[in-house]
């Protein structure tokens, strides 16, 4: 088991490097959608290789951030049953949904994307519009991504197994700490933005 949570722990670190890593293409997408916009309307020159720029930029940001976001218990979730039971039986529904929903169901994803973006890939595929660019990198997307998700689903299931065991600290107590903290964070700006609100209505009325 040791062994393990020691590969669990790589497989966190990576996702975490590349989720965090990927976040700065962010702000890539933000300055090409700009720029791009900022070119049409003063020269009127517009390019499909630009607007297909973004649709990668944002299809790499979603695929390959999706292990880290379910590293971090950003995904969507439906608690409404499972947050009335015991911390064990929780994780045990964990273990269940990892096992029996996301390896099965994003492995079959994996495994067809890659044939899918090799054809792609040995016949150097072009994009259909004027202009456009090649069109495996994105393709390549699909496997990278699904991948990350899937070696993100077997680190939760180490760690709900060594949870179980005895050997492993809660696999979801951190991201409840870390949710709880970042609910409190926007009740204080709610209050904050609600009290200058107030203020400035207490002044204009003077």
């Amino acid at each position: 088991m040791h062994f393990l949570l020691t590969c669990s722990s790589l497989i966190d670190k990576l996702n975490r490097t590349v989720g965090r890593s990927v976040a700065w293409l962010t702000l890539i997408v933000v300055l090409v959608s700009a720029i791009n916009a900022i070119v049409r309307k003063t020269f009127n020159v517009s390019s499909n290789a630009w607007l297909e720029l973004q649709w990668y930029l944002f299809g790499a940001i979603f695929l390959l951030a999706s292990g880290y976001t379910f590293l971090r218990n950003e995904h969507v979730r439906v608690d409404v049953i499972s947050q009335n039971f015991s911390r064990r039986v929780q994780i045990y529904i964990e273990v269940f949904g990892v096992l029996f929903f996301l390896l099965p169901a994003f492995g079959l994803v994996f495994w067809l994307s890659i044939p899918y973006f090799y054809k792609s890939f040995v016949t150097w595929e072009l994009s259909s519009n004027t202009g456009g660019l090649i069109r495996w990198p994105v393709k390549l997307l699909i496997p990278l991504g699904f991948g990350l998700l899937l070696l993100s689903g077997i680190s939760h299931l180490i760690k709900c197994i060594g949870f179980l065991m005895g050997v492993a600290p809660d696999p979801i107590a951190e991201a409840e700490q870390r949710q709880r903290s970042e609910l409190e964070i926007a009740d204080d700006i709610a209050q904050y933005a609600q009290a200058i609100t107030e203020q400035t209505a207490e002044q204009q009325k003077k």
